[in-house]
């Protein structure tokens, strides 16, 4: 599985270390991403969810039913 967050979409990214010389190589600045379960009560299940910190705190803030439909609208989740 891709390292993407199933509800806010992000994803790894590309760039450079810069060292001392200035000389650049290529890096990439990965997602701070784990994998969690949640009781999701509207459907009386459990999801295990591949998130961010940052997905995880969008769930804290809108509930899980909110942010799971928004990630599903958006196209981040397959379900």
């Amino acid at each position: 599985m891709s390292k993407i967050c199933q509800i806010t979409g992000k994803k790894a990214m590309v760039g450079n270390n810069v060292s001392h010389s200035n000389k650049r190589t290529k890096r990439k600045f990965n997602v701070n991403l784990f994998t969690k379960k949640f009781y999701w009560v509207e459907q009386d299940c459990w999801i295990s969810l591949s998130i961010s910190a940052a997905g995880l705190r969008t769930i804290n803030k809108l509930g899980l039913d909110a942010a799971i439909k928004n990630a599903a609208d958006k196209g981040y989740l397959n379900a």
